[in-house]
């Protein structure tokens, strides 16, 4: 969250329980083909930071945070750990339409982000990776852009006696109408297509000038969003000026989010990053 809109992070000062938790059918198929394997630009060379960057100047959440190329991913955490100083790190190219594939691997309890179209101030189009109690996976948010949300319901941990997440519940449900999207997964089906404890495929397509956003989780659809028409109150209000503060292309970033509620030497990690152009 860019520290100058409203925050979309509660869990910086407060966490509920969640509700029950779904079962759910299984994922839906096709949705996850890759185009051909030459269509596609490697942002990750699997052992360096090379053509990424951190936000030159301190940003809402910090001056940067701590990013690592190690075992074969990107790592971020704030820096040092615990002190609520983070960031974000970009990608030197910027891209305007495209497909983006990347891996993700968040410790419990971080709040963290997908950005797309970013500008160095972290002013983006953020597909939310908020991994925490009263938190989201997947669903769209304008980072330092007014602060539009589409999240359709949030998620919610399950512990066993030492406090040990073991599940996810969702609450707060509501209607893909209601937030302005053009379609939303279940809470059921988010549940039954993410993956605890272990690596996560996000597939995200992002085309136009009012930008149409499409986003999957391990080959289920999460969202589809339509900028040109979206009912979106905060959205509708600000179409323009985020038109205006963004434009049409920006870097890939990802995101390490300021403040105490980042657990002290909590992580997030990023593999297999690539993207095809549009």
């Amino acid at each position: 969250m860019y520290q100058a809109s409203s925050s979309r992070r509660e869990f910086l000062t407060t966490t509920t329980t969640g509700a029950a938790a779904f079962v759910s059918s299984g994922l839906s198929s096709g949705l996850f083909a890759h185009a051909a394997e030459s269509d596609w630009i490697e942002l990750f060379d699997g052992k360096s930071l090379k053509g990424w960057h951190k936000n030159p100047q301190k940003i809402g959440h910090g001056t940067g945070g701590i990013w690592r190329a190690e075992g074969g991913a990107i790592t971020g955490e704030q820096d040092p750990p615990g002190s609520g100083n983070g960031g974000i790190l970009l990608t030197d190219q910027k891209f305007g339409d495209f497909e983006l594939m990347i891996d993700m691997k968040p410790d419990w309890g971080v709040c963290s982000g997908l950005f797309l179209r970013s500008n160095d101030k972290g002013q983006c189009l953020q597909m939310m990776v908020d991994y925490h109690d009263n938190g989201n996976v997947g669903h769209l948010y304008g980072e330092g852009t007014g602060g539009f949300n589409t999240r359709a319901f949030d998620v919610n941990g399950i512990y066993d006696d030492d406090k040990k997440l073991t599940g996810i519940t969702t609450d707060k449900h509501k209607s893909a109408k209601d937030v302005g999207l053009v379609s939303s997964c279940t809470p059921e089906e988010w549940v039954k297509a993410w993956k605890i404890n272990d690596w996560n495929t996000a597939k995200v397509r992002i085309h136009g000038k009012y930008p149409k956003i499409t986003t999957w989780i391990n080959g289920q659809q999460v969202c589809k969003f339509d900028g040109e028409t979206s009912t979106n109150e905060k959205y509708g209000k600000d179409r323009e000026k985020i038109l205006e503060t963004i434009g049409t292309d920006g870097s890939i970033a990802v995101q390490v989010h300021g403040g105490k509620g980042w657990p002290n030497g909590a992580k997030c990690a990023w593999k297999n990053i690539r993207i095809r152009p549009l």
